[in-house]
């Protein structure tokens, strides 16, 4: 399966300005000149020639690009031109980055690492997106870039943030705040990706993870849906999103002894409770479960309700 190179373009477009610098990374790449598995590199602020390189790396694992600005200096690494690299060569760290431009979000399935997904957890995986879309635009949230990953599926939130401590703890506690509400065992939301200079996806390119069989298949990714403007998060939604999530439960001081007939939450809920009820999943030591709907707002069908 090949490369799609009017994709690659137009996500190029989407994602990045004009002649914004972007590192293009591709991992396990495998030539006829290097037959061992190894990551290649090139910075560029020629988006058309990156898109022109993209097929010469059709035997990658991936092929991924840096979603925030990159310093102008790095071009001086390899200048839209790609490079083997080897350990000890240097990649776009986030010291490097000027400015956060997105806030990434990444769903997957659950499943053994290093597979592609089967159909189902596919579309489980694009299930879920919709349901974290629909659950921030009732919070108020713009209209996002929409994309499928090969394997899940992706949304964007264009933000314009500095690249700073602050910036970056609060993306992550965003997604914190996301995955407390939307994880589950069928399908997880990556926590990881708040780092200013992290590689995405590049839309247009196939994901190649593990063999390509009947049940697992490798598969494009792509472009979904693009707004026609995409507006900016205003901070106060993140911060209004951050807010939403429970304190960690307090830990006694003292060991207590418990007197008299033994109290089993599991058991209670499981009476007392709506049968829409997601968990328990582990959280801070302890457990939660999530509500569908919740059970004090019908209209509320977002995950909104929860107990710790």
């Amino acid at each position: 399966m090949q490369a799609d190179v009017a994709g690659i373009r137009r996500s190029l477009e989407v994602l990045c300005e004009a002649g914004q610098v972007v590192e293009l990374r591709a991992l396990e790449v495998v030539t006829p000149k290097y037959p061992r598995p190894h990551t290649v590199s090139g910075y560029f602020n020629d988006h058309d020639l990156l898109a022109q390189q993209v097929p010469l790396l059709d035997k990658a694992k991936g092929i991924y690009l840096t979603l925030n600005p990159v310093n102008e200096a790095l071009l001086a690494r390899a200048m839209n031109r790609l490079r083997a690299v080897s350990d000890r060569d240097a990649l776009s760290a986030d010291s490097d980055i000027l400015a956060r431009r997105w806030l990434p979000i990444d769903v997957d399935p659950v499943r053994p690492s290093g597979i592609s997904s089967t159909n189902a957890e596919h579309e489980a995986a694009a299930g879920r997106i919709q349901e974290i879309r629909e659950a921030l635009q009732d919070m108020g949230w713009p209209t996002p870039v929409a994309a499928d990953s090969g394997n899940g599926g992706h949304l964007l939130y264009r933000v314009d943030l500095p690249n700073d401590e602050a910036t970056r703890e609060l993306l992550r506690r965003v997604l914190e705040a996301l995955a407390f509400r939307f994880d589950d065992a069928v399908v997880t939301l990556d926590q990881k990706v708040f780092n200013a200079a992290r590689i995405w996806k590049l839309y247009g390119t196939v994901a190649c993870k593990g063999d390509n069989t009947p049940s697992r298949p490798h598969r494009p990714s792509r472009l979904v849906e693009v707004p026609d403007l995409c507006h900016v998060v205003d901070q106060g939604m993140l911060h209004a999103l951050v807010a939403s999530l429970p304190k960690p439960p307090a830990q006694p001081t003292t060991r207590q002894e418990h007197r008299g007939t033994p109290f089993d939450v599991e058991e209670w809920i499981a009476d007392h409770m709506p049968g829409d009820l997601l968990g328990p999943r582990p959280w801070q030591g302890g457990r939660r479960w999530i509500f569908r709907v919740c059970p004090w707002n019908a209209d509320h069908r977002n995950r909104s309700a929860f107990i710790v």
